[in-house]
């Protein structure tokens, strides 16, 4: 008997896609480049299910069931194109390429305009959640014709985490919509992460927070609405964590973060449209700076700053650090929407906020009860020009900016780096501001370069003859 649903790639993300699949009454085929890979996976994990291993492409192929609708879980870029290459001849018109990688969503437009015209569909799946996610039901975003995912959709909308509101997993839109939408998941992600960091460091390293504590803090965060999260959950648990010598297990991990580039694609999706996401941008700055640290080591032997000695109500601080994190998060959310949003429009990818907001509520790594928030704002005006003028996100930064400049400001006078909480204040403060200095950069732009300018007085464009200031006299 034919299989229903084919898995390429046996890394464990693969493998747990693979896994969930079949437990949710898919019988899926399995094939991995590397005979080691599958024999394992067949002799434990697999083991008693209805999962079929093929050890060549053409034995794979043949034993799916048509239309064949075959997952590609291998590294991002070529290694894609590979799998794609090889699949091509041996399939036949009607069948289903699924792309669940992290790829870039140019790359997926173009499999898309390369795969569709020879009658094969694909599509390219946004998958969130990590290993556990893939296992027990991720967040999955795919993109691609609404007639390739009309083809998968019975199987994805089983697979996906379920939330009150229905499975989390919907059509995000056509061409790269769904790995587009990934992407800034990610770079929201990043954001997130780093403001995290950032209160952390300043609890641990200033306010002389114990590991014992933070757990508390971060525990008692996570039973908020604002701040209950999959990563403030994770953290909470990461202050349990102690090596075998007791000491605190974070204390002692090199403060060298990696990143695998979806943020930093983010950013530069974000300059090539004309969308300002600062937040995203200092969280990705932040893991560069981190990651030289012999240099960071040897430069703090030279370079002095003020003291970090703190004077002041420990539980009143800690508490306006969650304010400032919880501010900080809007912002971040409200860049990495507005840049969605701005995609959207230049692509006609026709997405739904709303929607997208409530398909990361399970699954993903940046679920959050908030999220609720972000979708009913979006729900009650789908026109929202930004999440910052949705009335419950307004009220909220009105009612605690006060705590949150206070933290930024007690951060810079003790010379603790908070780049992404000031990064969230300044793109507050640059977004609510009617006037702002850029006059004098376009004056300076005609002075140099004669780029014109606009008046505040009278239509059209103009450009002065700037007259040199006299010699000063001394």
């Amino acid at each position: 008997m034919a299989q229903s649903f084919g898995v390429i790639g046996l890394a464990v993300m693969g493998e747990n896609l693979a896994l969930n699949v079949e437990r949710n009454g898919f019988p899926v085929a399995v094939y991995n480049r590397s005979r080691e890979k599958t024999d394992r996976f067949m002799a434990e994990r697999a083991g008693g299910k209805n999962v079929k291993a093929a050890f060549t492409l053409e034995e794979f192929v043949a034993s799916l069931e048509r239309p064949r609708r075959i997952l590609v879980m291998v590294k991002a870029g070529g290694p894609v194109d590979i799998v794609i290459d090889q699949l091509k001849p041996l399939l036949e018109e009607g069948d289903m390429i699924i792309d669940g990688g992290n790829s870039l969503y140019e790359d997926t437009e173009r499999r898309v305009k390369e795969l569709e015209p020879t009658g094969l569909g694909f599509i390219g799946m946004g998958v969130s959640g990590g290993e556990e996610g893939a296992l027990n039901g991720p967040s999955l975003m795919p993109g691609g014709t609404r007639a390739a995912y009309a083809e998968i959709e019975h199987i994805v909308t089983k697979i996906a985490a379920q939330v009150d509101d229905g499975p989390c997993v919907t059509y995000i839109g056509p061409g790269g919509a769904g790995h587009y939408v990934k992407m800034v998941h990610n770079g929201i992600e990043y954001g997130d992460m780093q403001l995290i960091a950032e209160a952390y460091d300043l609890m641990r390293n200033v306010l002389g927070l114990g590991q014992d504590d933070l757990y508390e803090v971060f525990a008692d965060w996570n039973e908020t609405e604002e701040l209950n999260s999959f990563l403030i959950e994770i953290t909470a648990d990461i202050f349990t964590n102690s090596d075998q010598d007791g000491n605190p297990l974070a204390d002692m991990i090199v403060d060298a973060a990696g990143q695998k580039g979806t943020g930093r694609w983010t950013v530069i999706s974000a300059l090539e449209m004309g969308v300002a996401i600062p937040t995203i941008t200092a969280a990705v700055n932040a893991r560069i700076m981190s990651s030289i640290k012999q240099e960071r080591v040897a430069a703090s032997k030279e370079l002095s700053g003020p003291s970090t000695k703190f004077q002041g109500d420990i539980k009143a601080t800690v508490n306006k650090i969650r304010d400032a994190l919880y501010c900080s998060k809007i912002c971040s959310y409200a860049q990495g929407m507005a840049l969605i949003g701005k995609a959207s429009q230049t692509y006609d990818y026709g997405i739904d906020l709303g929607e997208t907001a409530r398909i990361w509520k399970g699954g993903c790594i940046i679920r959050a009860g908030f999220l609720n928030k972000i979708k009913h704002a979006y729900d009650e005006n789908p026109a929202l020009a930004n999440l910052l003028l949705a009335p419950e996100f307004k009220q909220t930064i009105l009612d605690r900016q006060n705590a949150w400049r206070e933290v930024v400001s007690m951060a810079a006078e003790l010379g603790i780096p908070v780049p992404a909480f000031s990064a969230s204040l300044d793109y507050f403060d640059s977004y609510r501001r009617d006037r702002l200095p850029q006059n004098l950069t376009q004056a300076q732009r005609d002075y140099f370069g004669a780029h014109t300018y606009e008046r505040v007085d009278k239509e059209g464009t103009f450009h002065t003859e700037w007259i040199k200031a006299p010699a000063r006299v001394k």
